[in-house]
């Protein structure tokens, strides 16, 4: 099943408008909209946060989920375009298997991750073995070692820096700009993966790759530093918020990205699916296309317990990106009509 792209490329300005909800204690969510309550203009750079907060539907016992969705219909659509137009620009071709096959695209990418602890005097210090422990969740996910595809990921620690500073500790977006520009190091090709509280009930945020090029001082993912493998939030300890934002770093949309409707998430291996998942709902199924919900996928919203996979179209997809928007020595180019890119806004996905 091969999914379109019809949508034009300037639905990226589309302002996000998503309703705001009231905090749920019960039911944290990987991260939420962005969008100021008058839906101004979606600024440059825009991204996606998840984390603690209520989501749109509660799951078993009224589980958290891991944020809530901050793209339209129009504006995925139009990222996923932006990829094919790059894509077609530079290599001749937007069919990611065929480019894979002519050895266009890399099958295997090592990322350089530059880790940066905020804190607040004590709070929030983590050790090397916690960034150790995340490194090594990385790998275990992007390698298919959980029970998924091997997207042909590997991600390399090079640098680790603490700062004690307890208003980029509190409110990581509110002082994204000004945190980043000052600790971020590096190039498109390079992971600058911050550890801080959560905000406004969010527990992590991205930026997409479509966003790069017009806007690389706020380039990164942040997440909240209790999300670390062993970290002491239930549902949400096992170091996969981490996961989940730099599958949207990477290029993923969520799975239940346009619910049931064309192009969902713009991977033909990802069944469609109406809504994110909450908890883990086995043998769950809410769209008429084939397949039940990918409720285990990394690019959803279930527990981190549930989570365990990306599919072979997910890492095909990763690939294309990296090779369009982050591949060492390649020069910036932007599509006559492309905008910055949508904000990777935690849901449930």
């Amino acid at each position: 099943m091969r999914r379109g792209f019809a949508v034009s490329l300037c639905a990226l300005s589309v302002t996000f408008c998503v309703a705001s909800g009231a905090a749920s204690e019960q039911r944290p969510v990987r991260g939420r909209a962005l969008a100021q309550p008058a839906c101004p203009s979606a600024p440059p750079g825009a991204r996606v946060a998840t984390g603690p907060g209520a989501g749109p539907e509660a799951g078993p016992g009224g589980g958290p989920d891991r944020d809530r969705p901050g793209l339209g219909a129009g504006q995925a659509t139009a990222m996923l375009d932006d990829l094919r137009g790059v894509l077609r620009l530079r290599f001749g071709s937007d069919d990611e298997q065929r480019l894979e096959d002519a050895r266009r695209v890399a099958r295997h990418i090592t990322v350089p991750v530059r880790l940066h602890v905020v804190t607040a005097g004590a709070v929030g210090r983590l050790s090397r073995a916690a960034l150790d422990r995340q490194i090594a969740t990385l790998n275990d996910a992007y390698g298919g070692r959980r029970g998924g595809a091997d997207t042909g990921v590997r991600f390399k620690l090079v640098a680790t820096d603490v700062t004690d500073n307890a208003a980029w500790f509190r409110a990581p977006q509110r002082y994204e700009r000004p945190m980043k520009a000052a600790l971020g190091r590096g190039g498109a090709g390079t992971l600058n993966l911050y550890t801080a509280a959560g905000e406004d009930d969010v527990l992590g945020f991205s930026t997409f790759p479509q966003a790069y090029a017009r806007d690389p001082g706020i380039d990164g993912v942040v997440v909240d530093h209790r999300t670390l493998p062993g970290g002491p939030l239930r549902h949400f300890g096992r170091g996969y918020t981490a996961v989940h934002e730099i599958g949207h770093w990477l290029g993923l949309l969520h799975t239940f990205e346009n619910g049931c409707e064309e192009p969902g998430d713009g991977i033909a291996d990802t069944p469609y699916e109406a809504r994110p998942a909450a908890a883990c709902p086995a043998g769950r199924d809410s769209c008429e296309q084939p397949g039940y919900d990918p409720v285990h996928n990394f690019m959803d919203y279930g527990w981190d317990e549930c989570m365990r996979e990306f599919t072979g179209g997910q890492g095909r997809r990763i690939r294309a990106a990296w090779a369009a928007y982050r591949a060492p020595g390649r020069k910036s180019l932007r599509l006559p009509l492309t905008a910055t890119g949508a904000r990777s806004v935690g849901g449930d996905r």
